[in-house]
């Protein structure tokens, strides 16, 4: 949609107070948190998905991005219990779950030689005996093997755990493992930063400060990160507002944030299973408020594995820009909370194609977004 075709859906519509915010948008400037929860409380779902569509283009044109990646998860065994967590298991019941090696986790590195795969994405439970200088040791050993795979991993939970049992700041910590090999962080462990709601779903894991503090340091110390937010569970939409504008917030102050993943709460097999999934329309809703309001974020991603091929499409109509990658059907985050895809795995080709179906022009990225092919130019 054109800037001028906006302005005419614009023009019919019968809020004032949407038109004014609508108009706001167009000319570049920044909406208000009052106005963000006006979006979600008014916004039709039509005029949010042309507005939010507008941004995207404005920024990306067409493109669509993805990269090739793979996924490493060292253990779902867990000190904490978040209520909403269908993947992890109480250390009190390890067991239950697995915990790899450093020579199993490298075997998964090495399977993927000779393989154009770009990122390795490492992410998992809080096990307490994993602890800093293990994963250190892991980086050291993965840079050896395979020095050119970009190594993004472990959300502020993991780190903050492994901080603390190491007696050492946060700054130490990030410091010493990017000179063992870290080069990103992803987004996961935000959840809700709002106190009210994080006390109710994961109250004893590091909280928004906490969270927000390791990712400054990261942005400090050169690296990129990623940020999500967890809807669609108890929150409303004042605490979703909050959350963005925590994040955008730090986002002025370092620049530093790549992309911004609004992440669906999926109700299989946890201690939140009694509240019922968002409907498609919210989850379009959602993708659409955050394009509007996370204005210094550069991208947008939807993980398709957790909204499934179908939807993850969908979404390209209303913001988003990336949907991830071609990651692999080891990951188990994704399936065991009950997520549409229950082996997310797609060749470079069928994710080429799910873009083109819809549209749009697939570009596949590296960790920082550098074009590897453009594929409007095949």
């Amino acid at each position: 949609m054109t800037e001028q075709e906006f302005e005419q859906l614009n023009s019919i519509q019968a809020d004032t107070t949407l038109k004014f915010i609508g108009e706001k948008v167009i000319r570049g400037e920044r909406i208000s948190p009052e106005e963000g929860i006006i979006l979600f409380e008014k916004g039709s779902l039509s005029w949010l998905g042309s507005l939010a569509n507008h941004v995207r283009e404005k920024l990306h044109g067409n493109k669509t991005y993805f990269n090739r990646n793979f996924h490493i998860e060292p253990t779902n065994v867990c000190v904490f219990s978040c209520k909403f967590c269908s993947y992890s298991k109480l250390y009190a019941h390890k067991e239950e779950g697995w915990e790899l090696t450093t020579e199993q986790m490298l075997d998964i590195v090495k399977s993927y030689d000779g393989q154009p795969v770009t990122e390795v994405h490492i992410v998992g439970g809080v096990h307490p005996k994993l602890t800093l200088e293990f994963f250190a040791d892991l980086l050291r050993q993965i840079r050896a093997h395979r020095p050119d795979l970009h190594i993004k991993g472990f959300t502020p939970v993991e780190l903050d755990y492994m901080f603390r049992k190491a007696k050492v700041s946060a700054e130490e910590g990030m410091k010493y493992l990017q000179e063992a090999g870290l080069q990103s962080l992803p987004g996961g462990g935000a959840e809700i930063f709002h106190e009210e709601i994080r006390k109710q779903i994961c109250e004893d894991k590091v909280d928004a400060e906490g969270w927000l503090h390791i990712h400054r340091v990261a942005h400090q110390l050169g690296m990129h990160t990623n940020a999500t937010m967890l809807y669609g569970h108890i929150e409303e939409y004042r605490h979703r507002i909050d959350h963005m504008e925590r994040l955008r917030q730090l986002q002025d102050e370092t620049g530093g944030f790549n992309t911004f993943i609004p992440l669906k709460f999926r109700n299989k097999d946890n201690e939140m299973s009694h509240i019922p999934e968002s409907s498609i329309v919210e989850d379009m809703r959602m993708y659409a408020v955050a394009r509007i309001y996370m204005d210094n974020f550069p991208h947008l991603k939807a993980y398709w594995p957790m909204l499934g091929r179908n939807n993850a499409q969908l979404t390209l109509s209303f913001g988003v820009n990336d949907i991830d990658g071609t990651i692999d059907d080891s990951t188990k985050i994704y399936s065991m909370a009950g997520s549409e895809e229950q082996n997310p795995t797609m060749t470079t080709t069928e994710l080429v194609n799910l873009i083109r179906q819809v549209k749009r022009e697939p570009v596949e990225r590296d960790t920082l977004y550098n074009i590897i092919k453009d594929y409007s130019l095949a």
